[in-house]
């Protein structure tokens, strides 16, 4: 599955030697029964003046070098990881950061090669590269639609976004062809971890269902599916963001206890 603007929070599978929880963007209970849980520790998360956290660089052998950004403390620990062709400078990744620091907990943003302030060519990107720059962040820092017969003569897919200033998401041929042999859904996902996945009921990009779907396949017994009624494709909205802390927050408590 090409997780475009799914918006998950997973508590990865203690299989590596860190305690790392990943938040997933670029897809679940009511949120009347998620919020009054933790009342108490809901002021712990306020909107203050931003420290900034200084660019660093991920030196890979023949491979691009990641940018990212660190926030140090205790564990478990944090890391965003961006959806389509966004970057670690995003609303909801900045906020994660902000929720992060006020508990004093540790977390990593970054920026795929090719985007933003990392290297590579975005044109030569695919999503078999991208697992890879995720798998590096986490190894080396941390203790959709039927494609028409013209993509194959062009060589590229001009996808309609309203959330590009072109209007147009201009996907090259090599990155869908490439996509095909990461498809999750057609089989058991092997994750067996806790997992929540949020999802805007008017997301016009990914369809709400497909949160069901990776529900279903995954193999873990912890998954919870949240689902926002009026929220859309990239759940930006205040509530959104708080929701999205607040489940980080439970999963904190899960891997501390």
């Amino acid at each position: 599955m090409a997780a475009v603007g799914l918006t998950a929070v997973a508590a990865w599978v203690p299989c590596r030697s860190w305690g790392w929880a990943a938040v997933s963007f670029g897809p679940h209970r009511g949120l009347s029964a998620l919020l009054p849980r933790k009342p108490q520790r809901a002021p712990r998360w306020l909107p203050v003046c931003r420290q900034k956290t200084s660019v660093s660089f991920l030196n890979r052998q023949d491979l691009p070098k990641l940018a990212y950004k660190r926030l140090k403390g205790k564990s478990p620990g944090v890391i965003f990881i961006p959806g389509y062709r966004s970057d670690m400078n995003g609303t909801k990744a900045m906020a994660i950061e902000e929720f992060c620091k006020s508990l004093g907990h540790a977390c990593i943003r970054f920026d795929y090669s090719g985007v933003g302030s990392s290297d590579g060519k975005s044109e030569e990107c695919t999503v078999g590269k991208w697992r890879k720059d995720v798998l590096s962040i986490i190894d080396e820092l941390a203790e959709g639609p039927q494609v028409k017969k013209e993509v194959e003569i062009k060589g590229v897919w001009s996808m309609p976004s309203k959330y590009h200033e072109e209007g147009f998401y201009h996907i090259p041929y090599s990155f869908i062809k490439e996509a095909e042999h990461h498809c999750l859904l057609h089989s058991p996902i092997p994750v067996n971890c806790p997992i929540r996945l949020l999802h805007g009921m008017k997301d016009d990009i990914v369809p709400w269902h497909t949160s069901m779907q990776v529900a279903d396949q995954v193999v873990s017994k912890d998954v919870d599916v949240i689902l926002r009624k009026h929220s859309d494709h990239r759940m930006k909205e205040k509530a959104d963001i708080q929701l999205l802390v607040y489940t980080i927050d439970d999963l904190i408590d899960k891997l501390s206890t």
